[in-house]
């Protein structure tokens, strides 16, 4: 299915990994896991052929379905379902078989004519690509998906991120591909897609390599986990389920460390012997000889992974604002005939913690857009009180411009900001070097995130419109998240399925969409967070 041979990748001057050779057969099925920027999407970038390696090679055998973590393929006026269905080359043949049939109704005989003729070599060849059933089992992998009729008979240009991520992955399962590369595929699912997406991995016959920070997903689905160590530029393999995995690894980095400990107490000796030897001329020869045999002791030595660097994060100081800074009335929302949600009312006062709940669709990420500014409502206004300054994180990362580099994007997101005051914040996220000089757009997505939360961090905003921030964030990365969002001053409006974001919130209210319902935050719909 896949084979990689010597295979180096860098950004820049920097060398992600070298020297890299795996196999990925059917029926392997590949934990890709590693800190964040270890190169892990940019390593599945280049075995779906959208990046080219630095060297080495890759034999690809059959068909590679690939999920990225930003997806923005197909034509925007394609109908959500086309698109999925053009996975096995139906989804324009059942639109020629649509058209060929209003021809048939025609008043022209000539029309009438030509029209059936058509319509049967189009209905031959969807029937000899698996017809209605593969119709039927399309519409079945979208409604797991949570992506119900009115959904898929949308075109793509109208849907939310979210809505054509999941469009992306049915079309990616549907397709009947040999080897699948997912990119956190469980971004933007609700609680019974993601058990859903667990059975249908466990089942799958093919080759899949996955890069997921769902813990469950993994360890109910991989049977090898790969380990990207970006301190040391390698790949290890291990041929075992993922708790298997973690004994394995961790007994693995207790044998390194006794194995240094000892390797380099001998080799002192030797080089404390050699520098008493070097002294004497007759001995000069011995010391030498010392030296050469202590650092090759040394330098056959397996390394022992450094201690991975976490990015600090702490939301910034609120400047002055008002009593409520932020207020909403009357908004609603529609994308043609579909309406999203209407009549919702929200005032947003100083220090206030609010989280927004609904199913995939109800309008969660569109109301965050509309009071960031970055929509428009279709009735309705927004209200922004005194001294209002919104920092807003959105889960696609539309606020980052790919097109500039992580230098420029941080001295835009705030006015006052020197070159230095921003290398300083970006070091804290992990960026050092020339890595400010790295164009956003070649970021993974955990970088993404990272850059993102740093622009945040240094606009002074009182009002926070949170939209799915721990996504594509490893652990330790989470985990300053939550500290981050427990210890905020200013008000924040949160979009999250993750429980422990919302927890750590410790929100006052909750708006349900689509009917903008507000009530006071209780234990009962903490059970509605990742049903979410």
């Amino acid at each position: 299915m896949l084979s990689v041979h010597d295979l180096e990748l860098r950004v820049g001057a920097r060398v992600l990994m070298s020297d890299v050779s795996f196999r990925v057969s059917a029926g392997d099925k590949v934990g890709l896991v590693g800190r964040n920027g270890a190169g892990k999407t940019t390593l599945t970038k280049t075995l779906a052929g959208e990046l080219k390696p630095d060297g080495g090679r890759i034999d690809v055998s059959g068909q590679i379905g690939y999920l990225p973590q930003d997806p923005r393929s197909g034509n925007p006026e394609d109908l959500a379902r086309t698109r999925i269905l053009d996975a096995r080359d139906l989804g324009q043949i059942v639109l020629q078989m649509q058209q060929a049939q209003l021809d048939m109704a025609s008043g022209d005989p000539a029309v009438v004519d030509k029209a059936m003729k058509k319509y049967g070599n189009l209905d031959d060849r969807f029937n000899a690509l698996g017809g209605y059933s593969a119709e039927a089992e399309a519409a079945s992998i979208a409604s797991n998906l949570s992506l119900p009729d009115h959904i898929l008979d949308q075109p793509l240009s109208t849907l939310s991120g979210g809505q054509r991520r999941r469009i992306e992955l049915a079309r990616i399962l549907f397709s009947g591909a040999d080897t699948m590369l997912l990119d956190e595929p469980t971004n933007h699912l609700d609680a019974d897609s993601v058990v859903w997406l667990r059975e249908f991995l466990k089942n799958f016959q093919g080759g899949l390599i996955v890069i997921s920070h769902d813990v469950a997903l993994v360890e109910e689905t991989v049977n090898r986990v790969f380990y990207l160590d970006g301190n040391r530029q390698v790949i290890d393999t291990y041929n075992m389920n993922w708790k298997n995995y973690l004994r394995q690894r961790a007994s693995d980095e207790e044998r390194r460390k006794k194995e240094r400990v000892n390797v380099e107490k001998k080799a002192g000796v030797l080089q404390m012997q050699a520098a008493r030897f070097g002294a004497k001329a007759s001995k000069a020869a011995a010391a030498h000889q010392m030296v050469r045999r202590a650092e090759k002791m040394l330098s056959g030595l397996d390394e022992v992974r450094e201690v991975e660097r976490v990015a600090k994060l702490r939301f910034p100081d609120p400047v002055a604002c008002g009593r409520t800074p932020l207020m909403a009335s009357d908004l609603s929302k529609s994308y043609g005939s579909l309406e999203i949600f209407t009549a919702v009312d929200l005032a947003i006062d100083r220090g206030s913690k609010v989280v927004i709940l609904g199913f995939n669709g109800a309008g969660k990420t569109t109301l965050l857009r509309i009071l960031a500014g970055v929509d428009k409502p279709d009735t309705g206004q927004i209200e922004p009180g005194h001294g209002l300054r919104i920092g807003y994180y959105a889960q696609e990362h539309e606020t980052i411009d790919v097109k500039r580099s992580v230098l420029s994007n941080m001295v835009s997101s705030s006015p006052n900001l020197t070159e230095m005051e921003a290398r300083r914040v970006l070091g804290s996220f992990l960026f050092t070097g020339d890595d400010g000089h790295k164009l956003a757009g070649v970021l993974s997505g955990g970088e993404k995130t990272r850059l993102a939360l740093a622009m945040i961090v240094v606009s002074g905003a009182n009002v926070l419109l949170l939209d799915e921030p721990t996504n594509n964030l490893d652990p330790a990365s989470r985990e300053e998240i939550l500290d981050a969002l427990a210890n905020y001053a200013g008000a924040v409006v949160l979009v999250s399925h993750d429980e422990g974001a919302v927890m750590a919130l410790n929100p006052e209210r909750v708006l349900i969409l689509p009917d903008g319902v507000e009530d006071h935050w209780n234990k009962d719909y903490q059970d509605l967070i990742e049903l979410a």
